[in-house]
């Protein structure tokens, strides 16, 4: 079985090859490094898995390139791929509308002409479509409040366009607050963790009282992996079970790191959500899922992986200055 992972020299993307990897399939990564955040950044992401005789990588760009020869004869798509974030999408909204609506329909496109084999097509959607309070389950209103739940929701329509106009096999997942190892560095728990280690201020925007429910990268992947099964047209939260506040992940790392966070409040960000928390009483019942990894647990895991990259970025600019030196 052939599967196809878009965005996947990302956060999210890099984890799902790897278990899909491990699960025996054959694995198509595309990726078109926008530099959203430092590129260095999915090369390391990625560099365990180019090696790998299963997994083929291809530096592409779904809003410009040409996808036929990518879709052909696969069995499964994962369409992760999108511009992520809040503050630059107020900022930027071409490069969010190309990335997430126009990227996505080429993609669209290209399977529709060339689908006989495609069995699932997982559009990776967030709790962002729901909107300033997203806590409920997967009949809570759809209303965006920001231009990157906008466009993200705009996406989700078009896949269901196409499942209804060309038998598209969609299946739409919505991720809550994805934590842990390779976090993005413009993400809060990567910000908090990465201050602590620098002894900077911690930058929180309102009065921290904004509640996340949190799920770790395994336990999103793993809901994510059983979601192959899902039955065409359904609709799945994927979350944790523990949501707390802003203030309380604070406090939190203070415990694991040993250290006094300095907290630097800064006004409400437009477009920030309250509220979000996921009922996946749907995806339990279905796949009998359960989120393994406590919340005390997978933060340890996200500040060891931060502090070992610390240390790893550490050697690297010592040997590149080692190496600038002996070339002089």
């Amino acid at each position: 079985m052939r599967c196809l992972v878009t965005g996947a020299a990302g956060f999210i993307g890099s984890h799902l090859c790897e278990r899909l990897l491990q699960e025996g399939y054959e694995v198509i990564g595309l990726d078109a490094f926008i530099p959203y955040y430092d590129p260095d950044i999915k090369e390391r992401n990625i560099a365990a898995l180019l090696p790998q005789p299963r997994f083929r990588f291809h530096r592409l760009d779904l809003r410009q390139d040409n996808l036929a020869e990518i879709v052909r004869s696969v069995n499964y798509i994962f369409h992760l791929a999108a511009m992520p974030g809040l503050v630059q999408a107020w900022l930027d909204f071409d490069g969010y509308w190309t990335c997430n609506v126009l990227g996505t329909h080429r993609l669209l496109e290209a399977v529709r002409r060339d689908a006989d084999h495609l069995r699932r097509f997982l559009y990776i959607s967030t709790s962002s479509v729901y909107g300033r309070y997203a806590s409920g389950d997967e009949s809570l209103p759809l209303k965006p409040v920001s231009p990157y739940g906008v466009t993200k929701l705009a996406a989700e329509h078009l896949c269901r366009a196409y499942a209804e106009a060309y038998g598209l096999p969609l299946v739409v997942l919505r991720y809550f607050s994805v934590y842990g190892p390779r976090q993005r560095p413009d993400m809060a728990y990567h910000r908090f963790i990465r201050a602590l280690l620098f002894d900077q201020p911690i930058i929180i925007y309102g009065d921290g009282m904004q509640v996340r429910g949190n799920t770790y990268i395994s336990d999103c992947v793993e809901a994510t992996i059983r979601a192959m099964d899902a039955k065409v047209g359904e609709t799945y939260n994927i979350g944790g079970g523990e949501a707390v506040t802003v203030l309380d992940i604070i406090r939190k790392l203070e415990s694991i790191s040993g250290c006094k966070a300095r907290i630097r409040q800064e006004p409400p960000r437009p477009g920030d959500q309250r509220y979000t928390f996921a009922d996946t009483s749907k995806l339990r019942s279905h796949f009998d899922w359960q989120p393994q990894v406590k919340l005390d647990d997978g933060l340890w895991q996200q500040w060891h992986w931060q502090e070992q990259e610390l240390a790893r970025n550490s050697q690297r600019r010592a040997k590149s200055q080692e190496c600038s030196a002996q070339s002089e």
